[in-house]
């Protein structure tokens, strides 16, 4: 099937979805820990070791059932920690049992007061107080963003390559440029060599490290547990906020496709209508956008009623999306959590419980459950 053709089911979900989602269904929340400042990302260490948790000022934190929230790790790089930039992603190694590398994404000072986002791991130490030995594997080149738009989420496949999705740096041209890695997805070796089967490998003028382009502030990927493809949620401007199945090579279309326009409630400049041939359309979209953030599937047995969905973060709507599956097909959405506060990430942990990060100050990170 051509890239183009991929997302053709999406058409019919117009009347379905709407932007104005039925009556909020009843669930149950739990604070689980408070007092965290903008968190970003949270991973959960096997054996019920713990929470690691990144906030966007700088701190990675680890949070214990028995001791609660720990001081800030030790061994961090230094980030970039203004308007959208900050520590970001977090992401455990596939042998994480065994190496106990952890892997962060950042935004990385430069020149000239420019940022762009970085990739490094490090070592957790066995007493979970230091990270050790940590090592840059990738930077986003060349450094143009002045505090927005950096992606970023770290998602290792089945195979145990490292994707990392690029926001634009808000370029909008950067985003088509094959020799630039702002609007990029792209695939590393866990160390950060390049996959010698990367689509763009071999071509000339374009950066090797790209899988797909065409794409304007991800802030949201997961890889789907029954495909093994890898699904990316992006900021649209306003409005065209969007849901897109990841394949190499593909072009995602910003901002020459997109549903949205600028702030100032003008067109975007470059942008020729909602799609276009060649480009793939994104499998889900909002004309008003969310403002989505964090992004988790949900296969677990606990709660069948929301088994072959994915869970998304929303920041505006300040609410935790739904949506539920039919293969790749959206074919249901509802909105939990409306009006509570700014959701950033969405995370299932080993045992089929749902846990979100709310973006405050004052941030928590909070138990979800059907029911209440």
């Amino acid at each position: 099937m051509a890239l183009a053709e991929q997302p053709a089911a999406q058409q019919s979900l117009q009347e379905l979805r709407g932007d104005a989602p039925a009556e909020t269904p009843r669930v149950s929340v739990r604070a689980v820990a408070t007092g965290l400042n903008h968190p970003w990302s949270m991973a959960f260490l096997p054996d019920d070791e713990g929470v690691l948790i990144t906030e966007r000022v700088g701190n990675l934190r680890m949070w214990r059932p028995d001791s609660g929230l720990s001081a800030p790790i030790k061994g961090l790089p230094t980030v970039y920690a203004k308007n959208q930039g900050g520590l970001l992603d977090i992401a455990l190694a596939p042998d994480f049992a065994q190496s106990r590398r952890v892997y962060l994404s950042y935004a990385e000072p430069g020149e000239g007061g420019r940022a762009g986002t970085a990739v490094g791991f490090g070592v957790l130490s066995r007493d979970g107080r230091r990270l050790e030995q940590f090592e840059v594997i990738f930077r986003q080149m060349p450094k143009l963003s002045t505090g927005h738009h950096f992606g970023s989420r770290l998602v290792f496949d089945q195979r145990g390559h490292l994707f990392v999705t690029l926001g634009e740096n808000n370029q909008r041209p950067t985003a088509q440029r094959l020799d630039q890695l702002q609007g990029k997805v792209v695939r590393l070796l866990p160390d950060g060599a390049i996959p010698k089967d990367n689509p763009f490998h071999e071509a000339s003028g374009a950066r090797p490290e790209v899988w797909s382009f065409g794409h304007r502030n991800p802030q949201g990927a997961a890889l789907n547990p029954w495909t093994g493809q890898l699904w990316v949620n992006e900021h649209g401007p306003r409005g065209g906020d969007e849901i897109n199945i990841v394949r190499a090579g593909g072009n995602y279309g910003w901002p020459l496709a997109t549903y949205g326009i600028n702030y100032s409630g003008l067109p975007i400049p470059e942008a020729r209508g909602t799609s276009q041939a060649g480009m793939v359309e994104p499998a889900y979209y909002w004309k008003v956008s969310p403002a989505i953030s964090g992004m988790a599937f949900y296969d677990a047995p606990r709660y069948p009623s929301w088994q072959h969905s994915v869970f998304i973060g929303a920041l505006k709507d300040q609410s935790l999306i739904r949506l539920a599956l039919d293969g790749d097909r959206v074919v249901g959405e509802e909105r939990l959590l409306t009006g509570e506060a700014r959701i950033r990430d969405v995370r299932v942990a080993p045992d089929g419980r749902v846990y979100i990060l709310t973006d405050s100050s004052q941030g928590a990170m909070m138990e979800v459950a059907p029911g209440g």
